[in-house]
């Protein structure tokens, strides 16, 4: 189990490490967009549509997990901000 003194950039090492060499050939093409949530220091990893419920998986089975999450097949697990205006005056 990681030291849960970790920082975030650490903890986000790991994960995208982790997804990268273990986990993402197995799970991409089938749940695109889906959340996935991975405990880094088992390995265990929970998939959702919805990033709470798979959050809550994935504690129930590791409660002291360190937790990693991502949305397969996107560079960002979220999208801040509102709308673009590309091509609105043409």
């Amino acid at each position: 189990m990681p030291d849960a003194r970790l920082s975030r950039e650490e903890v986000a090492e790991r994960g995208e490490a982790i997804y990268e060499q273990e986990i993402r050939t197995d799970v991409e093409s089938e749940h695109r967009g889906k959340y996935l949530v991975l405990d880094i220091g088992t390995g265990e990893y929970e998939i959702d549509e919805d990033d709470l419920i798979a959050t809550k998986r994935i504690m129930a089975k590791c409660p002291d997990a360190v937790l990693y999450g991502l949305r397969i097949g996107y560079p960002a697990a979220y999208r801040l901000g509102g709308f673009s205006k590309v091509g609105a005056d043409d």
